[in-house]
């Protein structure tokens, strides 16, 4: 069976999935169901191989990696048999995320610029990083993945992330500004590389260590609440997305633009996972009551 794994990595990956942790879950599932002597899917051997993790998602989440390996093993061979789906019940339920407010972005930023060592490159490298994911609502790998060439006069080039797409992400001239300071002291600092975000040796910055900084930054920024969760850093982008909602300029056709535009600009392929990111806030609540209002009262919509 792993052959038959390592070519299904070929087909995916062709198709531009990454599938890195569905590698690391195939491989395992091979080898459990190779140590029971089975050349092909079984239900009950996918079912107790999920079942050897803690939590239901993560059974579902392995065995659902499962079935859609077996569907396509099924397209030559029938011998595979078909799990039914969800057999664990698993239900997702969607976090809600925290949007900040400005106050809490520059609070994170203040704190970024006080990470030690004092007069090293590490707090304007989290400071500027934070300060970018805020203005242009980048996922945190496209901000790691920036190399020194990405930065052009029209913007920043992303490059084959996220469904192997690539576009081009407009600045704002303060963030470009901003950009530029930062670089300056990265060269003066690291000459070597082309990453724009480097750790303190000079080496491509993690996302491991940016989420380990992060946890700090929340606390120095007292945004870690007495219960609950904390805010994460992925909600800076959900953040761009409602605040770019509420600059939403009026009337339903340019609405319907407004949003197919914010859509690209976030490198999103449907539009329905724009939707995704957006959340109520109490500016969106009054501009829709004041909307609603003006239509009952005769206005236009």
């Amino acid at each position: 069976m792993i052959s038959a794994v390592e070519t299904y990595l070929g087909v995916r990956r062709a198709a531009g999935f990454a599938l890195s942790n569905s590698e690391y879950l195939l491989r395992s599932f091979a080898h459990f169901a190779a140590e029971r002597q089975q050349a092909h899917v079984h239900t009950a051997t996918v079912i107790d191989w999920a079942s050897e993790t803690v939590s239901v998602a993560q059974r579902h989440t392995r065995y659902q990696t499962i079935c859609r390996f077996a569907c396509y093993l099924r397209l030559e061979d029938p011998r595979h048999e078909l799990p039914p789906p969800n057999y664990f019940g698993y239900r997702n339920s969607r976090r809600v995320p925290h949007i900040y407010s400005r106050g809490e972005i520059d609070r994170l930023i203040r704190a970024a610029t006080q990470l030690p060592p004092a007069m090293s490159l590490r707090p304007q490298t989290y400071a500027t990083l934070i300060s970018l994911l805020a203005a242009t609502g980048l996922r945190i790998s496209e901000a790691l993945g920036l190399r020194l060439c990405d930065l052009t006069p029209d913007g920043l080039v992303i490059r084959k992330t996220k469904f192997q797409k690539t576009r081009l992400v407009p600045l704002h001239e303060s963030c470009v500004a901003a950009l530029h300071r930062y670089l300056t002291c990265r060269r003066r600092a690291h000459s070597g590389g082309d990453h724009v975000f480097v750790s303190t040796d000079g080496q491509p910055l993690t996302y491991r260590q940016v989420h380990a900084v992060f946890g700090k930054l929340l606390q120095s920024a007292d945004l870690v609440p007495s219960c609950g969760r904390a805010p994460r850093l992925h909600e800076l982008r959900h953040t761009f997305a409602v605040r770019a909602l509420e600059s939403t300029p009026a009337g339903r056709q340019r609405i319907g633009q407004h949003m197919v535009a914010l859509a690209t600009y976030l490198g999103h392929v449907n539009i329905d996972t724009t939707y995704w990111y957006l959340e109520t806030t109490p500016e969106l609540l009054s501009d829709i009551a004041a909307a609603g209002e003006s239509f009952v009262h005769g206005g236009r919509s």
